[in-house]
């Protein structure tokens, strides 16, 4: 009861903190994180410690899937060089770097150990990298990869990290062996992860119309594809991604709006809760992770810790400038980084400062065993712990406070075409259906009703193709000179709404109607709200 009364008090603090953090427009795992610090040091709390299981078992799987949903298919298709680079090779050396300054630079580091300590803050992560990008402006392209990267690198981290755990304990280690079982565990997790998605697919089909259902089976897939999985020994975050790419690519197809609509609340408020309880956890486990270093110096520890996150950092600097320069110098056709844009060195510049560590990091220290085969402690278990720690506070503290302040600096802007391919939808929209009009529309409709729909959208296709015009020439957004009355317009048809919302209340007070009337009224005057609060962004 204890633990539930503390877990309540974090989330009261989570929802408010991160609408401070909203509203000053701050990267809210930063605020959170350094809650968690302070929280931790209260006196009196009971210890509420961060467990690896559930992290990787209940908290991990909903956040990949999510992460994988939200991704675009064709863009991760599109921007698949960048991301392998970074998600495989990139983990691989910064996991090397790292071993090889732990095991020359901190004393006792054998290198199997500094192998583990390179494997668990190598992967960037995707609950850090969403949360901390969210709202910047970022090209997409930019978001594509920086997504598409942290969705795919844990499981190249977990796997070195699986091995390198292995060779301590076992005291063995083949490297063709360790390569042979990336390839296997990978492939099979994709695989897994796709028929996973193929089976949900098949069931959504046949419970068409059913939201309720449909979005109970949306929360459940993550879960049955991580496990399926694991319970093979294969990659359980490569079958969730790959099952919520896949379910991401046909839900077009098998949801309806009403499906569509609730899961996506439904989703976004689970994934609100999650990412910011991980977060606050996160600050949470230094007091105890402080205890555990009584034989050790902190000084020199947070020396070390800080010396590791600076590799880190570099490393990854130092790679993406060179990718992007090589990628460039061969002239495969495309600029992979970002395309069809002068500024290609300032997004080249964000994608190598956004490498900020998070739970994944955290969760897979805390997951070191014990004890070895032979019964002794696993060692350094701590300083790895603690080591781990620093270099995920470094790099959200650090790169999350500091990369909205380098955006702002670059005055980096999303792509210029954005508005125009919009348009440029909505313009094919429209002359389909000026045909459809024309071609296929009911002859038993009155004949002035179809002169009106054709006109209206024939009026339509004037406006966009004119404003595409304005955009591809100019490369900004079109003016109109009735903007503002289209702005005056739309906020008193804002006040209209909030005046029957007014004269509802008033009736559902006085009884004058049934609830039954009441309720239906109300739902026409959110929706209503809600199709003005999007005409509005």
């Amino acid at each position: 009861m204890e633990s539930f009364k503390i877990v309540v008090f974090i989330m009261a603090i989570l929802i408010s903190l991160t609408a401070i953090a909203n509203k000053r427009k701050l990267p809210y795992p930063v605020l959170l994180v350094l809650a968690g610090l302070v929280i931790g040091f209260v006196p009196h709390l009971p210890n509420l410690a961060l467990d690896p299981d559930i992290v990787f078992v209940i908290i991990l799987p909903p956040l990949l899937y999510d992460a994988a949903s939200r991704t675009s298919w064709h863009e991760f298709r599109t921007s698949i060089r960048p991301i392998a680079t970074l998600a495989i090779t990139l983990v691989f050396f910064t996991t090397v770097s790292v071993a090889v300054t732990a095991h020359y630079l901190i004393p006792g580091f054998e290198w199997a150990l500094a192998f583990i300590l390179g494997a668990v803050v190598s992967p960037p992560d995707a609950v850090a990298a969403s949360g901390i990008i969210k709202g910047l402006g970022l090209n997409k392209q930019v978001i594509t990869i920086l997504e598409g990267e942290s969705l795919v690198n844990d499981a190249s981290a977990l796997i070195a990290y699986r091995s390198a755990v292995a060779a301590v304990t076992t005291g063995t280690f083949v490297f063709w062996k360790a390569g042979l079982q990336f390839l296997l565990v990978a492939g099979m997790g994709i695989l897994i992860g796709v028929l996973v998605g193929y089976v949900f697919v098949l069931a959504y089909k046949k419970i068409r119309n059913n939201p309720v259902v449909e979005t109970s089976f949306t929360l459940l897939s993550p879960f049955i594809s991580y496990l399926t999985a694991e319970q093979f020994h294969m990659s359980g975050v490569l079958a969730v991604v790959s099952t919520g790419l896949l379910i991401a690519w046909r839900a077009p197809e098998v949801f309806s709006f009403r499906t569509r609509m609730q899961a996506r609340v439904v989703w976004d408020i689970l994934v609100f809760l999650l990412q910011g309880f991980v977060f606050i956890m996160i600050g949470l486990q230094l007091p105890s992770i402080i205890a555990d270093l009584s034989n050790y110096s902190f000084i020199e520890m947070l020396g070390y810790g800080l010396l590791i996150s600076l590799v880190t950092i570099t490393v990854r600097v130092i790679w993406v400038f060179a990718g992007a320069w090589w990628m460039n110098y061969m002239k495969k056709g495309r600029k992979e980084m970002v395309e069809g844009q002068n500024d290609h060195w300032k997004n080249v510049l964000v994608v190598a400062w956004t490498g900020t560590r998070g739970v994944i990091s955290l969760a897979a220290a805390l997951a070191l065993p014990l004890v070895l085969d032979d019964g002794s402690a696993f060692p350094k278990r701590h300083s790895i712990i603690f080591l781990s720690f620093v270099v995920i506070f470094m790099t959200l503290v650090v790169q999350g406070l500091s990369l909205p302040l380098l955006v702002r600096l670059l005055k980096i802007k999303p792509q210029k075409d954005a508005g125009s391919e919009d348009r440029e939808l909505q313009l094919l929209l429209a002359t389909a259906t000026l045909e459809f009009i024309a071609q296929e529309y009911p002859a038993n409709k009155p004949d002035k009703t179809r002169d009106l729909l054709k006109s209206n959208y024939q009026l339509l296709v004037l406006q966009l193709t004119k404003e595409i015009r304005i955009i591809k020439k100019t490369g900004e957004e079109p003016v109109e000179g009735n903007d503002q009355q289209q702005d005056a317009l739309l906020k008193e048809r804002l006040k209209i709404n909030h005046f029957q919302r007014d004269l509802l209340l008033h009736l559902h007070k006085e009884g004058e109607f049934s609830d039954d009337a009441l309720r239906k009224a109300e739902r026409e005057m959110d929706i209503n709200e809600l199709k003005l609060s999007l005409g509005d962004r």
